[in-house]
């Protein structure tokens, strides 16, 4: 884990550093469940892929396993401070000496993939790639830069299709480059392997292939 200095106190995260010693810098912005061993082993997952990973932790340590304890750590977050955790990791990305390149991508899931969203309109001259899971956000998209990647669940009671609609149409409007790719028969959280109860292997390895593909493209 690595800690850095904001406005509001010290953010931490956890950093992920390929063999070859250097590559393109990548966000991961876990989902409600803060950011447990998945979202780290996603860290060296990308890493092993050749890129240099920084997962800031949006919720200060707080984690969550149920669904009735991440919707109460949602209760409590505060926008304020994870919107300065999320904007002070994105300035630690981009010093990082290993990082190869101006240009940073996101990954976010769900609650982390609407800050993503939100991210690459705030600071739209690092932020050149974004994928999202099974998360979206209306936002103004005018002054983005960024190219969007979309992985979407067919049946998804949290995240509604007429909203991913909705943002795909801005993006488009806005002249974005995106893609949105729905899922047959998988359902929220189906990327995540420790959701046993969600997770669909065929459709996850899918969008893993997808997801290095549009990184390696943009970045």
């Amino acid at each position: 884990m690595i800690e850095s200095e904001t406005e509001q106190g010290t953010g931490r995260g956890y950093t992920a550093v390929p063999v070859s010693g250097s590559g393109p810098g990548v966000l991961v912005l876990h989902a409600w469940w803060g950011l447990t061993p998945f979202f780290t082993g996603l860290c060296d997952r990308l890493a092993e892929a050749g890129f240099v990973v920084l997962a800031p932790d949006l919720f200060d340590g707080r984690t969550a396993s149920t669904v009735p304890e991440a919707e109460a750590l949602m209760k409590e977050h505060d926008s304020e401070r994870i919107q300065t955790l999320a904007l002070a990791a994105v300035d630690k990305l981009r010093a990082h000496p290993a990082v190869r390149g101006s240009k940073l991508g996101v990954v976010g899931f769900s609650f982390g993939a609407a800050w993503g969203i939100l991210l690459s309109t705030l600071r739209p001259e690092d932020i050149a790639a974004v994928v999202v899971f099974y998360g979206a956000y209306p936002v103004d998209f005018a002054g983005a830069r960024a190219a969007y990647l979309g992985h979407f669940a067919e049946t998804d009671e949290w995240e509604p299709i007429e909203g991913v609609r909705e943002m795909e149409a801005a993006m488009v409007a806005a002249g974005r480059d995106v893609t949105l790719h729905t899922y047959p028969e998988a359902g929220h959280w189906f990327f995540e392997s420790n959701r046993p109860e969600s997770y669909l292997p065929s459709a996850a390895q899918l969008a893993w292939e997808r997801t290095l593909e549009f990184l390696r493209r943009h970045l």
